[in-house]
């Protein structure tokens, strides 16, 4: 174990205590979907409860009014991260959110199961493995157990065949007028391994398709949708 892990698990019963009080703080009043979206960028960093999404302010939340607008019954999404886009989610859909990622720590878990706002029915489902694995779909598929989703969030692998494998492996998840959702589609990105972009100018070519980008000249970032 690295000191950096060492600490991290040393400071587990503090971080934990704070990350619930900020919980209870977000919890604690009716939240706007702009006043959520903000929540969810600067909710905290306590260790291994941090919750935080790498977005900007205003494609996320283009995005979350798109997704509010199917008032969404079951939302999937590849890629937890940190767990900013899981809170949007979980004050959007009234029945659950499942959300996948190669890793869930466990000390965080029972924190992102407790993000839906009080009075809802939204269950947060925590399925944890690769989602390019065949016997993970069917982990996928036994959760939703028939149920088609409102919305899709593709932001795990972001090599191009990662990213493709995710759309052609999920998408039949989806319900006729879902979306499908990507992130980091803008060409310029700091990484050479994001790689979404080379799958999108392959994909809004023979779909319905819609681009939250806050600049055109940004690095990094941009949300496409495809409407299925």
């Amino acid at each position: 174990m690295s000191l950096k892990e060492l600490s991290r698990t040393l400071r587990i019963p503090f971080n934990r205590f704070f990350a619930f009080r900020r919980l209870r703080q977000y919890h604690a009043s009716s939240r706007s979907l702009e006043e959520t979206v903000d929540w969810a960028m600067s909710f905290g960093r306590y260790g291994y409860f941090t919750i935080t999404t790498l977005q900007k302010r205003s494609e996320i939340l283009a995005l979350a009014n798109a997704v509010k607008s199917l008032n969404p019954r079951t939302i999937l999404e590849i890629g937890t991260a940190r767990g900013g886009t899981l809170l949007i989610w979980s004050s959007l859909a009234s029945a659950k959110v499942v959300s996948c990622d190669l890793v869930h720590r466990e000390p965080q878990k029972a924190l992102l199961e407790a993000l839906p706002p009080p009075g809802s029915n939204c269950r947060v489902r925590l399925l944890t493995g690769d989602s390019h694995a065949p016997e993970f779909k069917q982990r996928v598929a036994a959760e939703l157990g028939g149920e088609k989703v409102d919305f899709l969030f593709i932001d795990g692998d972001h090599t191009v065949e990662g990213v493709t494998a995710d759309y052609e492996d999920y998408r039949e998840f989806v319900r006729p007028g879902g979306i499908i959702a990507f992130h980091d589609i803008v060409e310029k990105q700091p990484f050479e391994t994001n790689q979404v972009h080379r799958f999108w100018q392959v994909i809004k070519k023979r779909t319905d398709t819609e681009e939250f980008i806050d600049d055109p000249d940004q690095c990094g970032f941009g949300i496409g949708i495809v409407r299925v």
